[in-house]
């Protein structure tokens, strides 16, 4: 990737990004994608049929009430994924306890819950570098897998001259790269936590929602064509049922790396919420309320136009490379892309979704415009709509009952029907985020300049 990310989770200054490695391709092992998460309630609105924007007929909505209750969103989309990812990280136990297929698809279907609420979180990453300089470590990709654990070598694609692309932390106590022998015998969180980027290489990813997902699926070596990874539920098994070799070691790390996802949540939570003194919560709305629109704009214009339209989409369909998409191991990644663009709406219009709760709404930045230029308001809210309906439609291409069309499939060189849907999401991303901008000269903010990682629209 363009961007990179340091990292400050749990007092450990670490970076973790990549740049190529991740999912190999080759003719063998298809199977069908597990069935991905349903959204949390969400509703995809006529871009034509603008409802009203809230709090505007009594005009008492300013910039202290929307920095407010912007803090509580995140809390609320923070305190979300950490609540999946503690469900994630039971399921996981259950696994390592019992390896049976039972176990291994809840497993999956828990780390497919859990993407949902993070995947809307990293809205609050651009403009908030306590949280561009702690996600890193839970989300940085591309990976090379073989860094991990065992991969299959014909036609196993990494980063090249990366000397931990075949280290298998899994099967050896020790590793080296870039010269220095490292000790992997305790395979505990903090260990792991200071791999990343052993040897100075941005592909080696020791941890976050990635390895995990690594760990359950293994690679996807279908290239193209449908089906995601395949790992056998005997990777785990103890004793002569293991396949693969170093079961224990697989199931250790796997704990390892899912305790660690939960504390670096837990540790994001707290930063945002009203009962701890001294946190980033405290120190945002200490700031004057241009500055925290400046942050809230900014983080939505980037991550619309740099990292989704860009990074996330963009690149891996000028490349049709299936190593560039994001949920790769498990062909989830309509619905990351998905929820990234529900976390940008969900930040102008002041509503977040919780899983299982109820909705939460207060202050938006739509009203905030709305009493100033309500044409524009409405311009904002219906191209967010039209994004929606893109990213809807990326989704039922991948979850359709009859020939389902991943993401991967999507950005095939001959499959103009798939690119013709990304290239709908990116127009559309690209749009709301010239609106985006308008807002921000509405609001009298200095000059905006989202994050565009150096791509051309």
């Amino acid at each position: 990737m363009v961007v990179h990310f340091p990292l400050k989770a749990l007092a450990l200054a670490l970076s973790a990004a990549a740049f190529l490695a991740g999912c190999n391709n080759s003719d063998e092992g298809q199977t069908s994608s597990p069935a991905a998460p349903a959204p949390s309630d969400t509703q995809v609105s006529d871009a034509n049929q603008v409802p009203e924007s809230p709090g505007v007929a009594d005009n008492t909505v300013d910039t202290a009430a929307v920095a407010l209750h912007y803090a509580d969103l995140a809390h609320a989309t923070y305190q979300d994924a950490l609540t999946t990812a503690k469900a994630l990280n039971e399921a996981t136990d259950a696994l390592i306890s019992e390896p049976t297929d039972e176990h291994l698809e809840a497993a999956k279907q828990a780390w497919l819950a859990a993407r949902v609420a993070y995947q809307q979180s990293e809205v609050f990453r651009f403009g908030n570098a306590v949280v561009d300089d702690w996600e890193g470590q839970l989300n940085a990709w591309p990976l090379d897998e073989g860094m991990i654990d065992y991969v299959a070598a014909d036609d196993y694609q990494h980063e090249l001259g990366n000397e931990g692309a075949n280290a298998n932390i899994i099967a050896n106590t020790s590793i080296t790269i870039g010269g220095e022998t490292l000790d992997v015998t305790d395979l505990t969180p903090e260990l792991l936590a200071n791999l990343n980027e052993a040897g100075g290489s941005e592909a080696n990813v020791a941890t976050g929602y990635h390895a995990i997902e690594f760990l359950l699926w293994g690679q996807d070596l279908n290239g193209y064509a449908a089906g995601s990874g395949a790992r056998p539920v005997t990777d785990f098994a103890q004793g002569e049922a293991c396949t693969h070799g170093n079961c224990d070691r697989r199931a250790g790390y796997l704990d390892a790396v899912t305790d660690l996802l939960v504390s670096d949540l837990q540790w994001m939570t707290d930063q945002w919420a009203d009962s701890e003194a001294g946190n980033y919560r405290a120190e945002l709305l200490a700031m004057p309320g241009a500055e925290v629109m400046q942050k809230m704009l900014f983080g939505m214009g980037s991550l619309s136009l740099g990292e989704l339209a860009g990074e996330r989409m963009k690149v891996a369909l000028e490349a049709n490379s299936f190593e560039d998409e994001h949920d790769c191991f498990s062909d989830n990644t309509h619905n990351s892309h998905f929820y990234n663009a529900k976390g940008i709406q969900n930040v102008y219009l002041g509503e977040y979704q919780p899983a299982g709760g109820e909705l939460i709404t207060g202050p938006s930045l739509s009203a905030l415009v709305a009493q100033s230029n309500p044409e524009l308001d409405q311009e904002l809210r219906a191209e967010l709509d039209s994004t929606m309906t893109a990213v809807q439609a990326m989704k039922d291409a991948a979850e359709a009952q009859d020939s389902p069309m991943a993401f991967d499939m999507m950005i095939a060189p001959d499959n103009q029907q798939g690119h013709d849907i990304i290239n709908a999401a990116i127009s559309a991303l690209v749009a709301q985020t010239g609106s985006i901008e308008k807002v921000a000269s509405e609001l009298g903010l200095a000059s905006l300049e989202p994050d565009d990682a150096g791509h051309a629209f």
